[in-house]
C-alpha cells in the first residue's frame, strides 16, 4: 500500500502556480500539473491561515473545529484570546488514524506540539522551538540545522534585502529538516509546508505583477527554489505513493487597507469609551450595535452575551439586515468594497457554530479588510502589497488510485481525499 505526501505552499494563488509553471520558473510543478489533477481550491471563510489549515487537517468547517480567526474573545467578555492547537475541537487526520505513522513539518496553528505516532514541528504562530517539537529529542538536531519557525517578517518593514535573505535562509533550513526526517522515520504520511511563500506574497506581490520591479527576480527565484524542493521530494517518492499539493488561500495586490471598525464607528454602529491611552475591545461602550474582528468578522453586540451588550435578541435580525445593507453599499472611489457577505448559519455547521461571527465579509480585488479597533481612519496603505483571496487557492492531486475530487474542492475536502487514497 502506497504512502501519501502532502506539500503545502502557504498563500499561493492558482494563477501564480499556473503562470510560473508555464514560464518554466517551476518546471517540476509543471510536470506534476500535466500528470495530475490541478484545480482552483476554495479557502475557508474568512480566508485566513489559522481557519483554513484547521479545516485542511481536520476535514471540518469552523462550526466543528472551533477556529474562527487568529484572535477571538473570551466568552462573556471583550478580552482578546489567541486560539492555538489545544483550542481545536476536531481531531487532525493524524489523530483520526493513530495507527498510521506521520511526519508533520510546519503546519500553521499546530502550536503547542501534541503527541502523535511520529514527528511534528509546529508552524506559525509558534512561540518557541521548545514547545513546537514532538518528540522533543529532535530539538538539538533542528537547532544544529538552524531551523526557524518562521521568517522574521519585521525585516520586511525595514529592509527588503535582509527580509529576502531571511526568506531563503529559513527555506534552506526547512529543506534540510525534510531531508533529515524523510529517512529517519518509517512514515505513512509526510506533510511538508512552506510558509515563506505567504510572506513573499504579502511583501512582494507587486514584484510578481511588475517585471520591472527591483525584486521581481527575487520573487521568481524564491519560487524556483521551492520548485527545486518539490522536484527533490517527488523524485524520492515510490511508484505507488500519492501526492497532494495545495495552498490554504490565494493572494492578490492591495490598493487600500479598509478598517472595518472605523467604518462602523463612522456610521454610528460602534461607540467607544474615550480617554483610554490604548484603545481595546474593552472600550466598546453601551449603544454599540456591532463590532468587527480581523479580517472582516462582524459581531452583533448582544445584550447578555457581552458586558455592554445593547441589542436585544429580538432586535438581532433587524441589525443584521442593517449591516448587510451598509456593507453592500460601501464604496471607495466609485468601487464596491465588499464582494460577498456571509451569514453565520450559511457557512458554519456543527456543535460550536454559534460561537462564530454573525457575518463574514469578503472583499473585492484590491481591498484588504482589517479589524483593528484602535484605527480612526477607514482607508490607508502600508508596507504590505498582497492580501488573501478566498476562491483562488490551488489543489493538485497525483495518484494511481481511483478517487473522486469535487468539481469545486474546498479546504475541508482534503481529509476525505486522503481517505479515498488510503482506502
Amino acid at each position: 500500500m502506497g504512502r501519501t505526501v502532502i506539500i503545502g505552499l502557504d498563500g499561493v494563488p492558482f494563477r501564480v502556480m499556473d503562470t510560473l509553471s508555464a514560464k518554466e520558473v517551476m518546471p517540476n510543478f509543471k510536470k506534476l500539473k500535466e500528470q495530475g489533477s490541478f484545480k482552483k481550491f476554495e479557502s475557508a471563510i474568512p480566508d485566513i491561515s489559522s481557519v483554513a489549515w484547521s479545516s485542511i487537517i481536520t476535514g471540518t468547517n469552523p462550526g466543528e473545529h472551533g477556529i474562527f480567526g487568529f484572535t477571538d474573545l473570551v466568552p462573556g467578555t471583550y478580552n482578546l484570546t489567541f486560539p492555538n492547537f489545544t483550542s481545536l475541537k476536531a481531531k487532525p487526520f493524524w489523530h483520526q488514524k493513530p495507527d498510521k505513522k506521520y511526519v508533520i513539518i510546519n503546519v500553521p496553528s499546530t502550536f503547542p506540539a501534541q503527541p502523535l505516532n511520529g514527528f511534528l514541528v509546529s508552524g506559525f504562530v509558534s512561540l518557541d522551538l521548545q514547545d513546537s517539537v514532538y518528540p522533543q529529542e529532535f530539538i538539538p538536531d533542528l537547532e544544529e540545522i538552524g531551523y526557524k519557525i518562521d521568517v522574521d517578517s519585521a525585516k520586511g518593514h525595514t529592509s527588503k534585502e535582509e527580509f529576502i535573505k531571511d526568506l531563503f535562509d529559513t527555506l534552506n533550513a526547512r529543506i534540510e529538516t525534510y531531508r533529515m526526517l524523510w529517512d529517519e522515520f518509517d512514515w505513512d504520511v509526510f506533510m511538508f509546508i512552506i510558509t515563506g511563500t505567504d510572506r513573499v506574497g504579502h511583501f512582494l506581490m507587486d514584484a510578481f505583477e511588475d517585471e520591472n520591479h527591483p525584486h521581481h527576480k527575487d520573487f521568481l527565484e524564491y519560487f524556483k527554489k521551492a520548485d527545486e524542493a518539490i522536484g527533490e521530494i517527488t523524485s524520492r517518492m515510490n511508484e505507488d505513493d500519492s501526492l497532494i499539493m495545495l495552498s490554504d488561500h490565494g493572494m492578490e495586490t492591495i490598493d487600500f487597507n479598509v478598517y472595518v471598525n472605523a467604518y462602523l464607528k463612522e456610521k454610528g454602529f460602534l461607540e467607544l469609551n474615550e480617554g483610554s491611552e490604548r484603545i481595546t475591545y474593552n472600550d466598546i461602550a453601551k449603544g454599540t450595535k456591532a463590532f468587527a474582528m480581523d479580517p472582516g468578522r462582524i459581531y452583533v453586540n448582544l445584550e447578555g452575551k457581552y458586558p455592554n451588550g445593547s441589542i436585544k435578541p429580538e432586535e438581532k435580525d433587524k441589525v443584521i439586515a442593517e449591516l448587510i445593507e451598509l456593507f453592500q453599499n460601501m464604496e471607495k472611489d466609485g468601487k464596491k468594497i465588499i464582494k460577498s457577505i456571509h451569514k453565520k448559519d450559511e457557512i458554519y455547521q456543527g456543535p460550536v457554530a454559534e460561537q462564530g461571527p454573525d457575518l463574514v465579509l469578503l472583499s473585492n480585488k484590491g481591498f484588504n479588510l482589517k479589524g483593528s479597533i484602535a484605527k480612526s481612519i477607514v482607508f490607508d496603505k502600508d508596507v504590505f502589497t498582497g492580501k488573501h483571496t478566498q476562491d483562488d487557492a490551488f489543489l493538485l492531486v497525483k495518484t494511481a488510485k481511483d478517487i473522486k475530487i469535487p468539481e469545486k474542492p474546498k479546504v475541508s475536502d482534503v481529509v476525505s481525499i486522503m481517505n479515498q487514497i488510503e482506502d
